[in-house]
């Protein structure tokens, strides 16, 4: 595995569901990126995965990451929920099936190459990563509307 990649990740809905978008800053030493997009119909949980998904696609070869997300609906689902989901073939501990299972699916096989530290950081508290992850995520919502 190459050096330590940092990433802020966050999405974004206007209405849930509504119009949306997903941010990421990615680090490496001195070196940083930004990324973003949206979706037209969407809800607030996809783009936040969407944005961690887009982080991690990003990323050309295994690396150890240091991943921040405001979202504990992320944060939870791929370190505490994931491993009983894929036990109970995709259902719930109430038997229902997982919601957004196709971008869990897409995460955890992208979290696979890498080593991936997860840290949960509240929204909109002057974080600086977090919040230049958020303008990012509202530009995608953004683009989608002047388009």
């Amino acid at each position: 595995m190459t050096g330590k990649v940092v990433l802020y990740t966050d999405g974004a809905c206007k209405g849930n569901p509504g119009p949306g978008g997903w941010g990421v800053v990615l680090s490496y030493g001195s070196a940083s990126k930004k990324l973003h997009g949206g979706e037209a119909n969407t809800t607030n949980n996809r783009m936040e995965l969407m944005a961690a998904i887009r982080g991690l696609k990003a990323l050309k070869r295994p690396c150890e990451v240091e991943l921040y997300t405001d979202s504990q609906y992320v944060r939870k689902g791929i370190t505490e929920w994931m491993h009983g989901w894929k036990r109970n073939g995709w259902k719930t501990s109430a038997k229902k099936p997982v919601k957004n299972e196709d971008l869990w699916r897409e995460l955890d096989s992208e979290v696979s190459r890498h080593k991936v530290n997860w840290h949960w950081v509240k929204g909109h508290s002057g974080n600086a990563g977090n919040e230049l992850a958020d303008e990012l995520a509202n530009r995608g919502v953004e683009e989608l509307a002047n388009a």
